[in-house]
């Protein structure tokens, strides 16, 4: 069987682990070819860092997509994290048309925010744009607060009810006909995890939340799906093998006590993350 080949659309921080640097290893582990397209680059992520660097790669994205489909390169699945401007969401929308075939696997992780807030440097209308980009994907992994701002509603604290994250998912769903991996899920106090939607079936998976937030988890997570996804995963098995890979790393990096902006230990865990997709 040939190898499997996915185009990783992120930006990449030289140090933290997030988006690309994150994206490419656990994929690779998978056994699945990563090419990348680069949004941007930073010296660092921006989550507690200061001074860091940033060079804008917009004006790169669409030609390095057009050098691909004139060598005639095919992709099994092509995956975005991460993007910072409606120009950027545009060009990922136009890349996808580009490099797409009828097998193609899309998987959209819509990375603007986080517990009721938008990531800074970003307008209030960015959930529009970024909802339009969704309606290109075939799975889409949004939080409850993207979740929330791409339907256009204020965002609810947690622990939430069944009722409202079936009726939260099953609007995504219809707004974009894609179908909806939800994170950020606690059902009471001290869950966490993640909700399906998938041709009128829900299935909700959660498990012991550790009193912990690190940067990069929501990477982690949507690389560790699609990489199962394209492993020949179900939506359903592979959200759960995310969850608990994720909560994996949580645990493995609290045991270290390292500073938490440099995100989680993921690579230690890789193993058993092989060990999982067999």
């Amino acid at each position: 069987m040939p190898q499997k080949r996915v185009a990783a659309i992120h930006d990449i921080s030289g140090f933290g682990k997030c988006s690309l640097t994150v994206a490419l290893p656990i994929i690779s582990a998978a056994k699945i070819e990563t090419a990348v397209i680069p949004t941007a680059v930073l010296s660092t992520h921006t989550g507690g860092f200061k001074g860091y660097t940033f060079r804008d790669l917009t004006e790169d994205i669409l030609p390095i997509a057009k050098h691909w489909k004139s060598e005639n390169l095919k992709f099994d699945g092509i995956y975005t994290g991460y993007l910072g401007s409606k120009k950027q969401v545009s060009l990922v929308k136009r890349t996808i048309n580009l490099l797409k075939d009828e097998g193609t696997l899309v998987v959209v992780d819509p990375v603007m925010g986080d517990h009721g807030k938008l990531y800074a440097g970003f307008a209030p209308d960015f959930p529009k744009e970024m909802l339009t980009l969704c309606e290109s994907a075939h799975i889409i992994v949004p939080n409850i607060t993207e979740a929330s701002f791409m339907l256009g509603e204020d965002y609810l604290e947690p622990p939430y009810t069944k009722e409202y994250v079936e009726s939260l998912i099953k609007r995504l769903a219809a707004a974009t006909g894609a179908q909806v991996v939800l994170t950020g899920v606690c059902f009471k106090k001290g869950e966490i995890g993640a909700s399906v939607y998938k041709n009128g079936e829900i299935f909700h998976y959660l498990t012991e939340r550790e009193d912990a937030v690190f940067h990069g988890t929501g990477d982690v997570f949507a690389s560790a799906l699609t990489a199962a996804l394209l492993s020949g995963k179900n939506v359903f098995d592979a959200a759960k093998i995310a969850v608990d890979f994720t909560v994996l790393c949580i645990k493995k990096t609290l045991e270290e006590n390292s500073d938490r902006r440099y995100g989680v230990n993921f690579e230690s865990c890789l193993s058993d993350f092989m060990r999982i997709l067999e």
